[in-house]
């Protein structure tokens, strides 16, 4: 048996914890490749969360989301928010990133389509009667997509005026439909797909395609040199499979006609 002078024992101490620290790094290398950000329209919430699963179970990488309004998002990834996909409720915010140099443009397209409805707790009836009724919630029209879409249909249907008084702002879909759950508004615009976390609400009217602009959900890669990880991910969101989330969660596929 060989003897080991403290020198060689400290030598050898120092190699083993080198070896160590090289593999853990490595590991965890690894894992920060293997992994996607996502920032999506909260409409998106229910169909990014199956999704992931599904990809996870497929390939192994993990998929992280964080949801809000578009407009929020956008202001986040402008800031240097590290999003590796973007997922937006109309096209605008994603025009907005794009005109900043901030998405992969060759990777943009669109995954999916919705529509607009009136949502409570009651049956169904004509737009007017129920929002002149009382208190109803909507995505604030100055930056919320379906506020833009909302406000725009109130228009075309010449009832904004009259009933935009009884209208409570809100920064995004799923905080509209709260208003209506906690009974402190009768009624919600929202998407259709938004039924499908509010079960228990009735979907009262739906508004005609032709008063407002389609309903499409752009999704893009962030930033000029994205990962091979969230190519992937982009492109299950595009596959039939992801489309077959998209469609069973009240959205509109991406080759069918939105709006």
């Amino acid at each position: 048996m060989d003897s080991w002078t403290g020198v060689d024992l400290m030598k050898k101490i120092l190699i083993l914890g080198f070896m160590v620290l090289a593999a853990l790094t490595g590991i965890n290398g690894a894992y920060a490749a293997e992994k996607v950000t996502v920032f999506a329209a909260a409409s998106m919430k229910e169909v990014i969360e199956q999704a992931a699963a599904k990809f996870e179970a497929k390939t192994g990488t993990k998929v992280t989301s964080s949801f809000a309004a578009s407009s929020v998002l956008a202001k986040q990834i402008e800031q240097g928010a590290p999003a590796n996909i973007f997922i937006s409720a109309d096209l605008d915010w994603m025009d907005y990133l794009e005109q900043r140099n901030l998405i992969d443009k060759p990777s943009r397209k669109i995954v999916a389509g919705n529509a607009l409805v009136i949502l409570t707790k009651k049956d169904k009836g004509d737009a007017a009667a129920i929002l002149k009724a009382g208190r109803f919630a909507m995505g604030d029209p100055s930056n919320v997509p379906a506020g833009k879409y909302g406000k725009s249909a109130l228009e075309t249907l010449k009832i904004w005026d009259e009933v935009s008084k009884n209208a409570v702002f809100t920064e995004n879909v799923r905080a509209a439909l709260e208003f209506v759950s906690r009974g402190e508004a009768n009624a919600a615009i929202v998407y259709a797909s938004d039924h499908t976390a509010a079960p228990d609400l009735v979907e009262a009217y739906r508004f005609a395609g032709s008063t407002h602009k389609p309903i499409l959900y752009p999704a893009a890669l962030v930033g000029k040199e994205a990962s091979a990880e969230g190519k992937a991910f982009l492109d299950f969101l595009a596959s039939d499979e992801g489309q077959e989330i998209i469609k069973s969660k009240g959205f509109v596929g991406a080759s069918d006609k939105a709006g």
